[in-house]
C-alpha cells in the first residue's frame, strides 16, 4: 500500500477536463453497465494525472468524485493505494527503478547509483529544475530483462551504470532514447542469441499458425 498523504504545497483551486479528456472519459465511462460507472474511477484517475502534469490535485479527484458520484474519500483511497498515482508534483521524467529480487541479483544497486550520481538526488527527490523524480519500486514485471527501470511510460531493460547514464543523459539533451534492452539482446530472448533448436531444418520449424 502506498503511504503518501498530500503535502502542503501549492494546490491549484480547481480542475476540470478538457474538452479532449472530457470525451475520453465518457468513452471509457460507458463501457459499464448503469450504476457501474465508478468502475471508470482507476482509468480516468489516469486520465487526469497526466493532464495535471504527472500528478493528482486535490481538486482532481473532487472533480471525479462529481463526475462518477463517488464520495470523494473514496477517490482519495483508490489514489493514496496504487503507486502509480502520484498525490504530488513529480519532474517532468519519472525514474522508477526496480529494485525487487530479479533486478536486485542483476545489478539494479549499480543503476539505482548511477540515478543518483548523474542527477544528483535521492531517492523521492526531485532534480532543482524540475526535469527528473527518481522513485525505487517493487517490481515492474521485467525480470527477464532486470534490472530494468520505467521513466514514465517507457521500460528501459538490461541496464548497468554507464547505460543507465546514457539513457538519462540523452533525456536531459531532450532527446528520446529507444526503450526496450540496452545491450545486445533483442527483445526477451536469450541474451546473446538462441541455444537450442538452433539447427532446426526449415521444413520443420515453427510457423506463425502453429
Amino acid at each position: 500500500m502506498s503511504v503518501r498523504p498530500a503535502g502542503p504545497y501549492e494546490q491549484p483551486a480547481d480542475f476540470v477536463f478538457s474538452a479532449e479528456n472530457l470525451e475520453v472519459a465518457r468513452t471509457i465511462i460507458a463501457r459499464y453497465p448503469e450504476g457501474r460507472q465508478r468502475s471508470a474511477l482507476i482509468p480516468l484517475l489516469d486520465v487526469a494525472q497526466r493532464q495535471a502534469g504527472g500528478w493528482l490535485p486535490r481538486a482532481a479527484m473532487a472533480y471525479l468524485g462529481e463526475l462518477l458520484n463517488v464520495p470523494i474519500i473514496r477517490v482519495y483511497e483508490v489514489a493514496s493505494f496504487y503507486t502509480m498515482f502520484n498525490l504530488e508534483p513529480v519532474g517532468r521524467h519519472l525514474v522508477q527503478v526496480c529494485t525487487t529480487t530479479p533486478c536486485m541479483l542483476r545489478g539494479s544497486d549499480d543503476v539505482l547509483a548511477a540515478c543518483k550520481k548523474r542527477l544528483g538526488i535521492d531517492v523521492n527527490e526531485t532534480t532543482p529544475d524540475g526535469q527528473f523524480s527518481l522513485m525505487e519500486v517493487e517490481c515492474l514485471g521485467a525480470c527477464v530483462n532486470a534490472p530494468m527501470v520505467q521513466i514514465n511510460d517507457d521500460f528501459y531493460e538490461d541496464l548497468d551504470a554507464d547505460s543507465t547514464t546514457r539513457v538519462l543523459d540523452a533525456l536531459a539533451r531532450g532527446q528520446q532514447p529507444k526503450p526496450g534492452p540496452q545491450n545486445s539482446r533483442r527483445s526477451s530472448e536469450p541474451e546473446g542469441g538462441a541455444t537450442t533448436l538452433t539447427d532446426l531444418p526449415a521444413a520443420n520449424a515453427p510457423t506463425a499458425n502453429a
